[in-house]
C-alpha cells in the first residue's frame, strides 16, 4: 500500500489562489523555507521526515521506515532496494505547502556510504534539522554533517528523538552537544517523562505543556491536550509525580539562565533543542513550527568574487544531484536544481554558463519523492527537477546571465575500489548505457589503467555503493554484471606538472598508476601508511588527496 498522494493542494489550485492574492517576488522568497535532514544511520531521519509530511498536511498516512511488509512503504524510500533494507541511499525531495510557508524538504542518506550525495544536498539548502537518538546522543557521522554544515554557516536545529525509549539524562545529552560542538543550546521544548513514561513535552517559549496519546503505528497524529502548568486539564492528564518533577525541571532551566536569541540561531551559533519521538508522533509538530518562524529564508549565494543575491532579477541556479530511472514509467534522467536567484518559468532560455550552450527548460517539474508534476514558476530557495539536460553535470550553473558561476562543488575521494566485469557481450549496449547514466550521478567514480589496460576500475567512498550500481545495472537496465573487489584504499591525485614517465622504474608498492574520467593521473595505494611512504621516498612527486586541489598545470617554457 502506497502513502496517500493527496499530499498538497494540486498546482493549479495554488495558481488560482496566487493569481487572486498576487505575492511580490520579496514576498515569494521570503515565504520559502529549503533545509536538509541529517543524522547518523538509524537515529530516525526518514521517520522523523515522513510525520513532518503528516503534520505538515503533505501525507494522510505517514510510514514508517522498518514497517512491515503488508505496510506501505515510507515516500522518501522509493528505490526498492531502500525498501528492502530499510535504509535511505538516495537523497529525494519533498515539496509541499504549510501554514504560508512553500516548503523544500530534502530527505539525504542515512548510511554513511553516500556522505558525499549528502553533502552535495547541504550545499542546496538553507538550515538543517539534526536528529540525535536520546540513547546515544552524538555519533560519528552526525557530527560529520554537523562540521559540513559550519563550514557553510548553516543553522542548525536539533530533534532529540526516541525519548520513548531508554536513553541518557537531558542535561547529559544538552551538555554533550555544547562540549562538543561548541555550539550553544536553548532547550525550546521539555521531554515530560522518559523511556516508556514519556508521553509529552513542555514548550518553554509559550509555557504550555503538551500531553499525548499514542496511535497504532504512529500512522495519524496523536491527540494532545494543551494547556499551562496549573490548568486542570493537564494537571489531570499528567501523573502527580511527573507534573511535579516537570514543574522543577522548567525551574532549574529558568534558573540556569540563558536566552533564546533568533539572531545566534541565523548565526549558526545556537540551536533550539526539542524533545520527542518520531515513532509515536510526539513533539514533531512542535518542531516544525519552530523550525519554520525561525529558520532563515533563502540567502546569498558565493560565485567567485561576488555574491548573488536571491532578489537578484536574472534568474539562476545549479545542479546538484543527477539522477536516471528515478520513476519507471519516464525513464529518464532527473537533474535537481536549487534556484538561486530571480524568477524560473517554464520553457525560458538560459545558458549554460560552464559550456556557453543557449537551452530551454522546457520540461520542468515539482518533486514529492518519486512523484512528480508538471512546474510552471519558481522563486529562490525552490528545488525542481529538470529533464532533457544530457550534457550537464552536478555543480553546473544556469542562468539567465552568462557570466554567473557558482562556486564549485569539492569532490570526495574514493576509499574502496573494485573491478566492473560485463559478463554478456550481448548486454553490453546496455552495460554501457546504464554506467554511463550512474557516473554523471556520480554514484561511483571511473578509473582506466594507465599502462592502456582495458580493465574497468570503479571507486567509491563505501562499499554499499557498489551494491546500488550492481544493482540498478542489472534491474533498471538488465545489463549481466559482476564486481571484484580491489585491495587499493587510498587515492592521491598526481600533479599535472609529473608526466608518467617519472614513475619509470620506481618501486610502487603494490600501487597502481590510474587516470581518472578526466585523465588525470593517480595513484592508488593499498593502505594510508603505503601513501605516506612513497610520498616520503619520491619527494619530488607532488600527491593530492582530491582533484580540486591540483594546481593549474604550467608547461614550461
Amino acid at each position: 500500500m502506497r502513502a496517500a498522494s493527496s499530499f498538497r493542494f494540486p498546482q493549479y489550485v495554488l495558481s488560482a489562489l496566487f493569481t487572486c492574492f498576487p505575492m511580490t517576488p520579496q514576498q515569494e522568497i521570503a515565504r520559502r523555507r529549503t533545509f536538509a535532514i541529517i543524522s547518523h544511520p538509524d537515529a530516525g531521519k526518514t521517520t522523523l521526515t515522513e510525520k513532518l509530511l503528516l503534520y505538515g498536511g503533505a501525507l494522510n498516512l505517514a510510514g514508517a521506515v522498518k514497517s512491515r511488509k503488508n505496510q506501505h512503504s515510507t515516500t522518501s524510500d522509493f528505490m526498492e532496494l531502500e525498501k528492502q533494507r530499510g535504509i535511505s541511499v538516495s537523497s529525494t525531495v519533498l515539496q509541499f505547502e504549510y501554514r504560508s510557508y512553500a516548503i523544500n524538504l530534502l530527505d539525504t542518506p542515512g548510511h554513511r556510504d553516500f556522505s558525499e550525495d549528502t553533502y552535495r544536498v547541504l550545499t542546496a539548502v538553507d538550515a538543517a534539522v539534526m536528529v540525535l537518538d536520546a540513547a546515544r546522543g552524538i555519533q560519528e557521522q552526525t557530527l560529520k554533517l554537523f562540521q559540513v554544515c559550519r563550514r557553510r554557516g548553516i543553522p542548525i536545529f536539533t530533534f532529540i528523538n526516541k525519548c520513548d525509549r531508554p536513553g541518557k539524562n537531558p542535561i547529559e545529552l544538552l551538555d554533550e552537544i555544547e562540549k562538543t560542538l561548541d555550539l550553544r543550546v536553548y532547550p525550546v521544548t521539555w521531554p515530560v517523562g522518559e523511556g516508556a513514561d514519556f508521553h509529552g513535552v513542555y514548550d518553554r517559549l509559550q509555557g504550555r505543556a503538551h500531553w499525548f496519546e499514542r496511535v497504532i503505528g504512529g500512522a495519524q497524529q496523536a491527540p494532545v491536550t494543551v494547556g499551562g502548568l496549573d490548568d486542570p486539564a493537564i494537571r489531570d492528564a499528567i501523573p502527580a509525580s511527573l507534573h511535579t518533577r516537570l514543574c522543577d525541571d522548567i525551574a532549574l532551566l529558568d534558573m540556569a539562565g540563558g536566552t533564546f536569541d533568533p539572531a545566534a540561531v541565523l548565526a549558526g551559533k545556537q540551536t533550539p533543542v526539542y524533545f520527542g519521538s518520531a515513532m509515536h508522533n510526539f513533539g514533531v509538530q512542535l518542531l516544525l513550527d519552530g523550525f519554520l518562524d525561525y529558520a532563515p529564508a533563502p540567502g546569498p549565494r558565493p560565485a567567485g568574487i561576488r555574491e548573488i543575491q536571491p532578489a537578484d532579477s536574472p534568474f539562476s541556479a545549479f545542479i546538484f544531484k543527477i539522477q536516471a530511472n528515478m520513476d519507471p514509467r519516464h525513464r529518464d534522467r532527473l537533474a535537481f536544481m536549487r534556484v538561486c536567484s530571480g524568477r524560473f518559468a517554464r520553457d525560458m532560455q538560459v545558458t549554460h554558463c560552464q559550456s556557453g550552450k543557449k537551452v530551454r527548460l522546457s520540461f520542468s517539474h515539482q518533486l514529492f519523492g518519486q512523484e512528480r508534476e508538471t512546474l510552471n514558476e519558481a522563486w529562490p530557495g525552490d528545488v525542481l527537477g529538470v529533464t532533457g539536460l544530457p550534457d550537464f553535470g552536478i555543480g553546473d550553473t544556469l542562468s539567465e546571465a552568462p557570466d554567473i558561476i557558482f562556486d564549485a562543488i569539492p569532490p570526495f575521494a574514493p576509499e574502496c575500489f573494485a573491478l566492473l566485469h560485463n559478463t554478456d557481450t550481448g548486454s553490453f549496449k546496455r552495460f554501457r548505457t546504464g554506467l554511463d547514466q550512474l557516473l554523471q550521478e556520480k554514484v561511483v567514480q571511473r578509473f582506466m589503467p594507465a599502462d592502456g589496460g582495458s580493465i574497468l576500475l570503479l571507486g567509491a567512498v563505501g562499499p554499499l555503493q557498489f551494491d546500488v550500481v550492481a544493482y540498478r545495472l542489472q534491474s533498471e537496465y538488465n545489463a549481466a554484471i559482476r564486481l571484484e573487489n580491489a585491495p587499493w584504499t587510498v587515492a592521491r591525485w598526481v600533479a599535472p606538472s609529473v608526466p608518467l614517465e617519472k614513475f619509470s622504474g620506481l618501486f610502487l608498492g603494490g600501487a597502481k598508476l590510474v587516470y581518472d574520467a578526466k585523465e588525470r593521473l593517480v595513484l592508488l595505494f593499498q593502505s594510508e601508511w603505503n601513501a605516506n611512504y612513497f610520498a616520503k621516498e619520491n619527494p619530488g612527486i607532488a600527491l593530492y588527496n582530491t582533484p580540486d586541489l591540483l594546481p593549474a598545470f604550467e608547461p614550461a617554457s
